[in-house]
């Protein structure tokens, strides 16, 4: 799986953890994958299945950022914040070698 898949994953499985996939949510997955040159199908087909949640030890520090701040895009983009997301967020960004605490940080100055 391609690294802009595998991003793509990642923030599927954040959709879903609240058990609603809002519709803002899906149009910044689509928003993100056609940024990152992939299909409406490729999308679509990564939104119904996911797969696993993916291996992300192996990112470069900007592209770590990244993920980390669409993560809290993503959690922020409907303008309700589930305790579900963030602690999905939280274990994301220790996996991405961020300290505990980093989501609250960082969700502080991002705005949708």
């Amino acid at each position: 799986m391609s690294k802009e898949n595998k991003q793509l994953s990642l923030l599927v499985h954040l959709s879903r953890v609240d058990n609603h996939v809002a519709e803002r949510e899906t149009k910044m997955i689509h928003y993100l994958g056609e940024l990152k040159g992939l299909s409406f199908d490729e999308i679509e087909r990564l939104i119904n299945d996911p797969g696993e949640i993916p291996d992300i030890t192996n990112l470069k520090p900007e592209e770590k950022f990244d993920w980390l701040f669409n993560i809290v895009q993503l959690m922020k983009i409907d303008g309700k914040v589930y305790q579900s997301e963030i602690d999905f967020c939280e274990r994301v960004a220790i996996k991405l070698g961020y300290k505990p605490g980093v989501i609250a940080d960082l969700s502080a100055y991002i705005y949708i």
